[in-house]
């Protein structure tokens, strides 16, 4: 048992059951050790996950030319715009998107502030590293942190994907949903449904109910939708995005994924079991776009799109293709990995919104 996992079991010992997004929130997020406290090691060939970061620098640069171009439509005179990372992990995706601004439009490049969102410390200096060259880097541990209305472009990359989420099992028999929470089996953590919620549970209409199956098993991230409306709050005028796995509340509910979409990954692998070794694999489950768009619309932003990451990236280089010409072997090899449907293509859901 890890250290992670004995300061669980005694918590438990307190208070049982515990809500699975305290579990995972600890498990990813403990300052120590949580997952994401380590600044390296999980993504790439020999981690535990592949990212588009981790195929090649064309991503970033990709990213950076639909940036210059969302930018160079405000663009005035003494412009001053701010690009807006949250979830930055090592700084590679930030390097990568600013070496293609300065190779796109170093005038445009001198015009903007990189903002980065990261609370760790460790992971701080990880960026740090990577982008020890660039002068228009700075570090916000939180968005409430930022000098002015971001006039420009918040993303994120693989963000809400790791937010806690409360998973609901069906209970058919009693028709009322029920929250998963994480209890103690001597020394080994089990799944326990919880007599009271910690949050709200899903409100679905009576004809779906009606033919659910007892057991069903849907997530709810309140904290995804919140950041969102927090992003949403914190720009000024420009453009939200993100990049991640999911899809729309009609395709979570799909009656192939009876069991949910939350999984544990370790060297490549789905996780047999969500809740062993806390601390030392990714916990992840599908975004709720349908959630994530309304509390943006709620804001007061425009839905500009939500396609598939190949369309979005296909769009973008089929421009920049006939700006530049053919692109080196490396380059089309990255891009066939991106958007290839058997690969980064399909599982990968892009919304942007504006103001």
């Amino acid at each position: 048992m890890n250290s992670l996992a004995a300061q669980l079991c005694d918590h438990l010992r307190r208070k049982n059951p515990l809500p699975f997004a305290e579990f995972m929130r600890a498990a990813l997020y403990d300052p120590v050790h949580g997952y994401y406290a380590r600044a390296e090691g999980q993504i790439g060939k020999h981690g535990d996950f592949m990212t588009s970061v981790s195929v090649g620098s064309l991503f970033g640069k990709l990213l950076a030319f639909q940036f210059a171009r969302w930018l160079e439509l405000a663009r005035e005179p003494d412009s001053r715009f701010q690009i807006v990372e949250v979830g930055a992990h090592d700084g590679r995706l930030a390097r990568d998107i600013l070496e293609g601004l300065e190779e796109r439009d170093p005038d445009l490049l001198q015009s903007v502030e990189y903002w980065i969102v990261e609370p760790g410390e460790a992971r701080r200096s990880a960026q740090k590293a990577q982008l020890d060259r660039f002068q228009n880097v700075r570090w916000f541990a939180h968005p409430s942190q930022f000098v002015r209305p971001v006039t420009g472009i918040i993303f994120s990359n693989e963000l809400l994907d790791a937010m806690p989420v409360h998973p609901f099992a069906w209970n058919a028999g009693a028709r009322t949903w029920e929250e998963m929470g994480v209890t103690l089996v001597g020394q080994r953590f089990a799944w326990t449904r919880m007599s009271r919620p910690s949050t709200p549970p899903p409100v679905l209409p009576a004809e779906l109910l009606a033919v659910l199956p007892d057991g069903y098993l849907l997530e709810l991230a309140p904290l995804s939708t919140q950041w969102w409306r927090g992003a949403a709050a914190a720009l000024g005028r420009g453009h939200l995005m993100t990049i991640d796995y999911g899809g729309e509340i009609e395709e979570l509910l799909s009656p192939a994924r009876t069991s949910g979409t939350l999984r544990a990954y370790s060297r490549h692998r789905v996780g047999p079991v969500v809740l062993a070794n806390p601390g030392e694999q990714d916990i992840t489950a599908h975004v709720n776009f349908t959630d994530i768009r309304m509390a943006g619309e709620s804001a007061g932003l425009r839905t500009l799109t939500f396609t598939t990451q190949s369309q979005f990236l296909t769009a973008i280089a089929r421009e920049l293709w006939t700006r530049t010409g053919s692109w080196p072997q490396e380059q089309v090899r990255q891009f066939q990995t991106l958007t290839h449907p058997e690969h980064l293509g399909r599982p990968f859901r892009v919304l942007v919104q504006t103001r």
